[in-house]
């Protein structure tokens, strides 16, 4: 570690935007991020994402739409992982270059109101879980109080974890997230041999439309579900020792094991779907259902651990994306913000009750972001930064652009977005405007727009505009 005291180094490692991480202040080795990572990455929403796609989908479908897809994404939505390492900063910090100071402070804002729906997911369904818990124990509680109050009861604990810091989110990963990774695989085992495995397999999907129509409108919704994790997935990167174990601590976490997850889920709904004739997405109820006592108490601790863990690194994540864009405003200021806002949506159950044009949605606004990125990453600026501007030191004011915007990534954005919407696909409504949504999907066609969009401006006479840090750069 440096010679900082403990409440220092847990200000300079939760306060982004202030300094660049310094090789020797980085504490995280391939293991502390993967673990950290996936303990972000395996929350019981992977099982809620398994249960829709295994009502569209037979069992081989399935399993190839939801590892197809997720990976696909994920290894190239992490290729900025590696300016992450390099230059020790975040996502956010490089897209003051891309969306300009003032476009940053918005859409960090926008979207991690966005993200934290996620967690209003997470604590709804530790309310379920508890209620779950206590009728197994002979005490029924009432689900119109008490689900919320449980909930809330989440977003607080993990908010205490959250102002703890990276320290503490890699000690509890360590040993929450090696026992859960165990307890999946233990879910699978118990799914196929409480339902023969023939059953799962010959069970036909639920949905109507087309053989291809459904395969698509199940693909978004697992390319949506990889790209709720971009804005977010270059955030802890920084504190990882090299570029390498960087990139891939990270894809194989969001890549492979939340993947893995979300089938999970698809499978115990289909050995539901064999065994009672409906679909079920709450681990809780299936695990009771297939393995009895034992493992639905096993279920519920799963829960109450994965997703108390996952409130805290949510929190801590998405406020540095905040903090990003409004560095001045304290950390802990913006985590009990947090706190307050997703126990307010908890208690309101709206995002659970729109899941899937929720996730959609979130990913129209940042599949543009990911695009912009790896062409401005790998093609515009070559994986050069100018340090000194994207820090505000004075006289170095190349990424203020347009009042604090680039207008250039701002149209790309927003055109992508719009045009998405009116003429591929509509997350709100569902509705299939162009054969585009049945190659790319609604929130693929976002991201391969934006990134087109972004390459063909720096090909004009945008392109002074878009690259005015040229004469300002540090060679790393």
């Amino acid at each position: 570690m440096s010679n900082l005291n403990h409440a220092d180094y847990i200000t300079q490692e939760t306060v982004t935007g202030v300094v660049p991480m310094l090789n020797r202040d980085r504490q995280y080795n391939f293991w502390d991020l993967f673990l950290s990572t996936s303990g972000f990455a395996i929350a019981t929403w992977c099982y809620t994402q398994g249960a829709v796609i295994a009502e569209m989908l037979s069992f081989r479908q399935m399993l190839i739409n939801i590892f197809c897809f997720n990976i696909l994404w994920i290894l190239i939505e992490c290729i900025p992982v590696f300016f992450g390492v390099r230059y020790g900063i975040d996502l956010w910090v490089w897209l003051r270059s891309v969306l300009g100071i003032k476009g940053v402070a918005i859409f960090a804002t926008v979207i991690s109101l966005a993200n934290f729906g996620w967690y209003v997911v997470n604590a709804e369904l530790f309310g379920s879980s508890m209620i779950n818990l206590f009728g197994y124990f002979g005490v029924e509680l009432s689900g119109a109080f008490w689900k919320p109050a449980f909930g809330v009861a989440c977003v607080i604990i993990g908010t205490l974890i959250a102002l703890g810091g990276p320290t503490v989110i890699k000690w509890t990963s360590r040993i929450l997230v090696s026992a859960l990774l165990v307890v999946g695989v233990i879910v699978v085992i118990l799914c196929v041999t409480a339902v023969p495995l023939t059953d799962i397999i010959a069970v036909k999907p639920n949905a109507e439309g087309g053989k291809l129509t459904n395969f698509m409108v199940s693909a978004e919704a697992n390319v949506a579900f990889a790209f709720s994790w971009s804005t977010q997935a270059i955030v802890m990167p920084r504190l990882c020792r090299t570029e390498r174990k960087g990139y891939w601590g990270t894809t194989l976490a969001y890549g492979i094991v939340a993947p893995f997850f979300v089938a999970a889920g698809g499978i115990m709904a289909l050995a539901m779907f064999v065994k009672t004739g409906v679909y079920e997405s709450d681990p809780t109820v299936m695990l009771a259902t297939l393995g009895g006592p034992v493992f639905a108490l096993l279920s519920l601790l799963m829960v109450a651990f994965a997703n108390i863990g996952t409130q805290g690194f949510g929190s801590y994540v998405n406020c540095m994306i905040v903090k990003s864009g409004l560095p001045k405003i304290s950390y802990r200021v913006l985590v009990l913000i947090a706190m307050v806002y997703v126990s307010l949506l908890t208690m309101t159950g709206w995002v659970t009750a729109n899941f899937q044009a929720f996730i959609s949605l979130a990913a129209f606004i940042q599949g543009p972001i990911i695009g912009m990125t790896v062409v401005d990453y790998l093609i515009v600026k070559k994986r050069k930064l100018s340090l000194k501007s994207v820090y505000y030191m004075k006289g170095h004011d190349a990424y203020k652009f347009t009042n604090g915007f680039n207008l250039v990534g701002l149209g790309c954005l927003v055109i992508s977005f719009v045009v998405s919407i009116l003429f591929v696909y509509n997350p709100l409504t569902g509705a299939i405007k162009s054969g585009v949504f049945l190659i790319l999907t609604g929130s693929g066609t976002t991201a391969v727009l934006g990134g087109l969009l972004y390459w063909i401006a720096s090909l004009t006479p945008l392109r002074k505009y878009m690259l005015r840090d040229r004469d300002d750069l540090e060679i790393i």
